[in-house]
């Protein structure tokens, strides 16, 4: 048994694609920007129960970036993963801007640079916020409008911070999938994370990237899995795609609901496994701000999803047919 079997239970049943990840990927990780106060500030006691939540269920992959909480969620990973109990982490975190604080010390504005000086700042604060002598996957966080400084400065120098040994394994990490998938095609690239576009509502990450990088050897991280909440509670007060819910996506969520209740399985569940019926996909990433949500996360991701479910869901568009099991 390995050490993510207790928490995923069936989950990633299927065969993997070979990657290009010099380490294995837990498959089950969480992300932190609601431990940097995405939507709503969350305690210091509040993310250490979160922490030793995620110890307590053997998770030990935790995604982050500068920009969540303007490095607060660096800083508690650094502060508290410890004393959570969480032995061995993987962590990945982003760059491609910098922090730019007020006198006071205060949280100030955000800036892009893509400049190799830029670059290297940014991962030496990170590296400082989280107390680490290395970073284990450094994404370029959403490059989208910067696909010429990517080419000129950011790519080479996350690539020499990979063969100087500070980083050990490069990607991309954005919410839109075709300029993903440029960046793949062009780069030499071990991981990507993408966010909202492969789950039970959004199968944009399927036209190309995911078989792009099933190809390549190049491991996919899928977070946003619940499309920023609306997966894990279809009622018109949920979030989508970080806007309020528009009311077609809303009847497919509920739509989506009533199918999974009717074969008795949670709507989270078939939300959080979805993604592991792509080979290319290695991990999923779930956005956790309490120990609850922790828990239950844990729990949707080992819960049985028969086979009978995939097809009633792939029957009315929300699972691609070609992918069940």
């Amino acid at each position: 048994m390995s050490d993510t079997d207790s928490v995923t239970g069936t989950f990633f049943t299927g065969e993997r694609a070979a990657t290009r990840l010099p380490f294995g990927l837990p498959r089950l990780g969480i992300g932190t920007a609601p431990l940097g106060g995405l939507f709503t500030e969350v305690s210091e006691d509040e993310a250490a129960r979160t922490l030793r939540a995620a110890g307590d269920a053997g998770i030990r992959y935790f995604d982050t970036a500068p920009r969540y909480g303007h490095g607060l969620a660096e800083a508690r990973l650094g502060r508290l993963l410890g004393p959570a109990g969480v032995s061995e982490p993987l962590i990945s975190t982003k760059t491609g801007w910098l922090l730019r604080p007020r006198p006071d010390g205060s949280p100030g504005e955000v800036v892009p640079d893509w400049s190799e000086r830029g670059i290297r700042a940014s991962v030496e604060s990170s590296l400082a916020r989280l107390g680490r002598s290395h970073i284990d996957i450094l994404y370029l966080h959403d490059p989208d409008d910067f696909p010429d400084e990517v080419r000129r400065t950011a790519y080479p120098a996350v690539r020499r911070l990979r063969e100087e040994g500070l980083v050990r394994a490069i990607g991309f990490g954005m919410n839109h999938s075709a300029p993903m998938a440029a960046h793949v095609a062009e780069f030499e690239t071990d991981v990507v994370l993408i966010a909202g576009r492969f789950t039970l509502l959004d199968h944009e990450a399927l036209d190309a990237l995911l078989p792009l990088c099933a190809r390549t050897g190049t491991a996919v991280v899928v977070g946003g899995v619940f499309n920023t909440g609306l997966l894990a509670d279809p009622s018109p007060s949920a979030m989508f795609n970080y806007r309020p819910v528009p009311g077609r996506a809303l009847a497919r969520a509920r739509r989506c609901h009533e199918l999974c209740a009717a074969h008795g399985v949670p709507l989270t569940a078939a939300a959080v496994q979805f993604p592991a019926l792509h080979p290319a996909v290695t991990s999923v990433v779930l956005g956790c701000r309490s120990a609850a949500e922790v828990t239950a996360n844990a729990a949707a991701a080992r819960f049985p999803v028969p086979g009978e479910l995939w097809r009633s869901l792939a029957d009315e568009g929300f699972v691609p047919r070609e992918l069940v099991p």
